[in-house]
């Protein structure tokens, strides 16, 4: 499932510090949820304005942040040891009547804060952070139908992975489209 353009800038609105940040990382920059709740200053090179980090199938990113994404990073501790997510948890700026455990990444208040807020901006589907991923996909493979470049941005090691990814996404090959391809040959035989 994707998100509408309208439906991210009303959540991006209403969120606090914390969840904007999880939001826009998940949407901007396509990054799993899971991944950008773990991100911290050791994955944030400043001065380039780009974050570094190993998704989940061990691919090696980096990637260039937003302006508003650096806003909200350069707010943060960048001599902290602590997620940014916590970070701007445990300053206030995140804090919205949940509460993240010591030792807990903080996935969990996160997720609870999302769907609370799509109730409060009138977004009656269920849509999750991992949906604002696809919805970035969805968009940069509609820009530039060029899929690889998808796969770049999304870390998948595989192209199965990207294409089963974008599967309902990727428009029908239309019947002409596969006459023009096939072998002359054929094709007399056919009209003989």
């Amino acid at each position: 499932m994707t998100a509408t353009r309208e439906e991210i800038d009303a959540l991006l609105h209403r969120a606090n510090a914390a969840l904007q940040l999880w939001l826009l990382l998940c949407s901007d920059l396509a990054i799993r949820s899971g991944t950008a709740v773990r991100l911290s200053p050791q994955h944030y090179d400043q001065q380039r304005a780009e974050l570094r980090f190993v998704t989940k199938a061990n691919a090696h990113m980096t990637l260039p942040v937003t302006t508003e994404i650096k806003r909200i990073l350069d707010q943060c501790d960048q001599n902290s040891d602590e997620t940014f997510i916590r970070q701007l948890w445990n300053t206030g700026k995140g804090h919205q009547g949940a509460h993240i455990k010591k030792g807990c990444d903080g996935i969990d208040a996160l997720r609870w804060q999302f769907h609370k807020l799509c109730k409060e901006v009138g977004i009656t589907r269920r849509i999750t952070a991992h949906d604002l991923r696809r919805t970035t996909a969805v968009a940069m493979l509609e820009q530039t139908r060029e899929i690889r470049d998808v796969q770049a941005v999304l870390g998948h090691r595989s192209l199965q992975s990207t294409i089963w990814y974008l599967d309902h996404d990727l428009r029908p090959v239309k019947r002409s489209t596969l006459e023009l391809i096939k072998r002359p040959a054929w094709r007399k035989e056919q009209i003989a």
